[in-house]
């Protein structure tokens, strides 16, 4: 299910992914990831507002055939279908996203104010991800990553992350896996790995808010 919600996710029908097994062992998609966490009135993280920017070649591929009036620029109305493409079925990838607040779970909402941005070859998905419970004062932990790693995640290098309206107690740590990116990695560090389900947890990217 997971394999097949991600293929959906990214609009890659004609792929050929045929015969991939659930635990893959190369990234096929590279994602640079930007997120502001939203603050509500309580004090704590209501939503997070998020900007995947994929990788060329994966944004050439899903674009073709999307510039319907040929006029060489790609607007937000023609790929506001593939963008609620993306939106509809990220709930069943848990949205790449896993967080906590204490001792309990965020469970999110579905996504709002979505869209698609195509800017320097690169598409960007852009959207927000409503916390409907489990958030506390006390801060969250996030982490993004695809348990297949079909999809390589990364944070932007440049402020991946922002606090929008927080608490003045509030700060931030950021933490990149300790790796050179996936598709860079030679041919035996994956042989090595051993497969399961969760795979990509181990390519996580994290971010942590405390609140005092």
């Amino acid at each position: 299910m997971a394999l097949k919600a991600i293929i959906r996710l990214l609009a890659a029908a004609a792929f050929v992914v045929a015969g991939l097994s659930i635990a893959l062992s190369h990234p096929h998609v590279a994602t640079s990831v930007k997120g502001e966490l939203v603050f509500g009135k309580d004090g704590a993280v209501s939503g997070i507002r998020y900007a995947w920017t994929f990788d060329e070649f994966f944004s050439e591929f899903a674009t073709q055939g999307l510039d319907t009036n040929k006029d060489g620029v790609l607007s937000r109305e023609e790929l506001a279908e593939l963008a609620k493409v993306n939106v509809e079925t990220l709930q069943e990838s848990d949205y790449f996203t896993f967080g906590k607040s204490g001792e309990g779970k965020l469970a999110f909402g579905q996504p709002t104010d979505y869209w698609l941005e195509y800017k320097d070859k690169l598409l960007t998905l852009h959207f927000t991800l409503p916390v409907k419970t489990g958030a506390q004062k006390s801060g969250v932990s996030l982490d993004v990553f695809d348990p297949t790693y079909f999809v390589a995640f990364s944070f932007a290098q440049d402020n991946p992350i922002k606090l929008i309206d927080p608490p003045a107690n509030c700060s931030f740590d950021v933490r990149r896996p300790g790796q050179v990116s996936g598709p860079q990695r030679p041919e035996s560090f994956f042989n090595s790995l051993t497969p399961s389900s969760d795979f990509g947890s181990q390519f996580a990217n994290s971010v942590t808010v405390t609140c005092k």
